[in-house]
Parts: C-alpha cells; structure tokens; sequence
C-alpha cells in the first residue's frame, strides 16, 4: 500500500514506518522535522489545509514523474503527528494543534477519495494519565467501554479527534480506526527504564501499569492496514504484561481496592484490555520486558 504516514520523526512513527516497510508498504512520511529514515519525506504545516491537501495531491519524488501518469494516490492515511502529552508548551497550544491538524488531515483524506485513515489517540483520554492527584478507573481491567473523560488538555484533544474521526466516518462510509495507544516503549528503555519498575511498581500507576513496545506498535498499524470493513472503531494498544513485576492480584490489593474487577485476570495480564485488538485486527505482540530483563 502507499501510506501517507504523518508524524513519522517521532519515537512511535519512526518504528512504525520501519516496520511498514519491511512489510512491502510504500511510505511517505510528513513531518517538520526530517527523520534521518529511507523514504520520501515532505515537511509540512498540518495545522495549515491548504498544506495538508496539497500534500496529499502531488508528486513527493522524481521516479513518480517517470510513469508519466500523473500523481499517485494513496491507499491509506495514518496519521500520528502531534504535540505528544501536556507540559511541553502551553495546554492551549498543544490543544489546538492536535485538533486541527487532526480535522485537516482527515479532512482531506475524504475529500481525495483515501478509504483508510487510522489515527493515533491515546491512553490519557480515560483520564488517569495527567489527573491532579489519584483517579481511580471505574473499572479493571480497562477496555474501550470505559468513560472517556480528559482531565487534561492532550487528553481532550485526542477525545475530540475521536468525535471529529466518526464524524466523517459517518458521512464517507471510509474505514476510520482510533489506536488509543499506550506508553511507547523502545528496545534500549528496557534496560533503561524497567529496574526503576521492578522496584517501585507506584511508578506506573498512570499508564495503569501498561506499555506498547514500539515494534509492536507498527505491527498494529499493518493490522489495521490489513483489515477493511469495519467503518469506525477505536483499539487500546499494549503488550499483553504488566509493566510491573508483582501480579495482578497485588497490583489491585495495592492500588485498586474496592474498583470493579470485571473479569478473572492472569498473573501478569495487562490492565490496559488488548482484548478488542486482538479479536477484530489479529493484533498479537511480540515483545515483552521480561525477554530482555528476565
């Protein structure tokens, strides 16, 4: 497929682009930034329309000119450039443009015909991430049923961009897929991160004792790629383990007594639910902190 992949600098979309690739995908990734990756690249103002479908209607490298049969189009859209969590730059600022460059880029899809968008939103937007102080879930393990309500401006951006995803859904029939993603992981922060973990599980209580290992990640995005049919739908994204090394029978004993406990859970399952993954797109990761830690 030719993917017209946004944000592909980032931590995330660099091992997702890699991981595409090696599955036979055509890449071009839009960005501000230019990401040191093989592919074609376009730096682009996505928070700027007119930018946003000018991009996705032109040439983007000479051997497109070759064919002598005008510009290409894309097969899919996926879209994960933002500004990526609260307290980097104004809560305004990071609203705005999360929203906007989310509504350009979708936009635009449509309106050129792209059948596949898949956006990326975001664990915060069941509110525990960036809470002032403890927010406890309604409910564990934590799956797509559960309340979506932000406490924090990243989170609303990406509750918004869900809304604005299924708004056009709704009017185009096109498959649209949200990946509310979990804390992204990559292979060299194993060692550096998860000593930490193992001795002080508190640690993870804001991503609800989750993560997605990076590769793992791109592996959904070609899930997602590979399944049609399904109009709109939203996926948490995560490694099937906890993050942390006691189980899941302590981790409630510890940090969620008297919370709901909707079903029987295995010692080192996830309390961010693949479960729905799992089931519609075939999504079945690979990594775990444990290969690398023991």
């Amino acid at each position: 497929m030719r993917v017209f992949f946004t944000g592909g600098s980032g931590k995330a979309g660099k091992w997702a682009i890699r991981h595409l690739q090696a599955q036979g995908h055509h890449v071009v990734n839009i960005d501000q930034t230019p990401s040191g990756l093989d592919c074609p690249e376009l730096l682009v103002d996505l928070c700027d329309s007119g930018q946003v479908i000018g991009a996705m209607s032109q040439f983007v490298e000479g051997a497109e000119l070759d064919a002598g049969t005008g510009v290409p189009t894309y097969d899919a859209v996926v879209h994960f450039a933002a500004i990526p969590r609260v307290m980097i730059g104004t809560d305004g600022e990071c609203f705005r443009q999360n929203t906007l460059s989310t509504y350009n880029v979708i936009e635009a899809a449509v309106k050129l015909g792209v059948r596949k968008v898949i956006f990326a939103s975001s664990e915060t937007t069941y509110g525990i991430c960036f809470a002032d102080g403890t927010l406890m879930p309604d409910f564990v393990p934590i799956d797509e049923t559960h309340p979506t309500v932000p406490h924090d401006s990243y989170a609303m951006s990406k509750v918004c961009n869900e809304v604005t995803a299924r708004s056009f859904q709704a009017r185009t029939g096109a498959d649209i897929y949200g990946l509310r993603i979990n804390n992204v992981i990559e292979p060299h922060e194993y060692d550096e991160m998860f000593p930490a973990f193992i001795d002080d599980p508190s640690l993870r209580r804001r991503n609800i004792f989750a993560y997605i290992d990076a590769r793992d990640l791109g592996h959904m995005v070609d899930c997602c790629l590979n399944t049609d049919g399904l109009g709109y739908e939203v996926f948490n994204v995560s490694n099937d383990d906890m993050s942390v090394d006691i189980t899941s029978d302590q981790v409630i004993e510890r940090f969620y007594k008297g919370v709901e406990v909707r079903s029987e859970m295995e010692p080192n399952e996830t309390f961010f639910s693949n479960k729905k993954a799992r089931k519609m797109v075939g999504f079945t990761p690979r990594h775990s902190w444990r290969d690398v830690l023991g």
